[in-house]
């Protein structure tokens, strides 16, 4: 079983090495250059600021397993009017893939919102990643704007899919 809790110091490695695996080989991030442990450890602090959520999922029920995989949400645009809507990431460990865990972490993220009383969750996925697509889809979110070759990376151009679900 997956437990799910906020992200702690210590788990920054192990969100850092999740981080830089899907860098280096999806585009689930276009980011292009991988991080070392103070810059996640600086978008931790950021996150946790501004009273948004970073969840861990672990191997198990014990603090002492492996993170699998985690999740946040933040701002999705600097406008007043948006404060009610939130963009979310959620990243698995390639080991740990298609075992339930980026459903567990969603619908803890989702809990969380809906606490925060949000009112949208939304996803930016690339439109090449139908797993990730098929996961939204079975957790509620709908297809609301797909922006064609707005990415790059690994020389092919991208399309950005919106997905959101609301929360209310």
């Amino acid at each position: 079983m997956t437990a799910i809790r906020h992200a702690t110091e210590a788990d920054l490695a192990a969100i850092r090495d999740i981080y830089n695996h899907a860098v280096e080989h999806t585009t689930a991030i276009w980011n292009e250059v991988v991080v070392d442990w103070e810059n996640r450890r600086q978008w931790w602090r950021a996150r946790v600021e501004a009273g948004f959520p970073v969840l861990v999922a672990l191997g198990g029920a014990d603090e002492g397993e492996p993170v699998l995989g985690y999740a946040s949400y933040g701002a999705f645009r600097a406008f007043d009017g948006y404060r009610h809507t939130v963009e979310h990431s959620v990243y698995v460990a390639e080991s740990a893939r298609r075992r339930g865990v980026a459903t567990s972490l969603m619908q803890a993220l989702e809990a969380e919102a809906r606490q925060a009383g949000l009112h949208v969750m939304l996803g930016g996925i690339a439109g090449d990643n139908p797993g990730s697509l098929a996961l939204h889809k079975r957790l509620g979110f709908t297809e609301t704007g797909r922006m064609p070759e707005v990415g790059r990376k690994f020389d092919r151009w991208l399309d950005l899919v919106f997905m959101q679900k609301v929360l209310a």
